[in-house]
């Protein structure tokens, strides 16, 4: 299982391609010779990058949902929707391809933030305002979310 730890800003030249930072680079080593998925977030105006062995694992459980459900396929549709695979070059570049920068507002400067086994690419101010505008209620979503008695070893 992948852990990836940390959050990292960086910038976007004029053709797409952004540096790894050492130190994510150093956590991704592992899994750069298998490439990545890119894909639009379902819930944030943001990509989110999965090494392909995380994508893998999604797509099983996708494989698994009834075709024939209109709900399942429409849903599949929408969750694919521009979806790329990406590999960081020998220089440490990856490349976001335009309609990923322009689906998400990727301006100049971006933040690479850890989402424990993928990793949210963010326009810089949108991060911003995304971590300002929850920090009201986050206590209580920790709370809703982490506060069930039923799970073990998390306190």
């Amino acid at each position: 299982m992948v852990n990836i730890i940390g959050t990292y800003e960086c910038k976007v030249d004029a053709k797409g391609r952004l540096m790894i930072p050492a130190a994510l680079k150093k956590q991704l080593a592992p899994m750069l010779q298998n490439g990545f998925v890119l894909k639009r977030s379902v819930f944030q105006p943001c990509l989110e990058l999965y090494p392909m062995e995380q994508w893998d694992e999604v797509m099983q459980k996708m494989n698994k949902l009834n075709r024939f459900r209109k709900k399942n396929n429409d849903f599949i549709r929408r969750f694919t929707a521009g979806v790329k695979t990406v590999e960081v070059d020998t220089n440490g570049r990856l490349l976001i391809p335009k309609d990923l920068i322009g689906f998400a507002g990727i301006g100049k400067e971006i933040v690479l933030s850890s989402a424990i086994n993928i990793i949210e690419i963010w326009d810089k101010d949108k991060y911003e305002n995304a971590i300002d505008a929850a920090s009201d209620d986050f206590a209580d979503l920790a709370e809703e979310v982490m506060g069930n008695d039923d799970l073990d070893g998390i306190s």
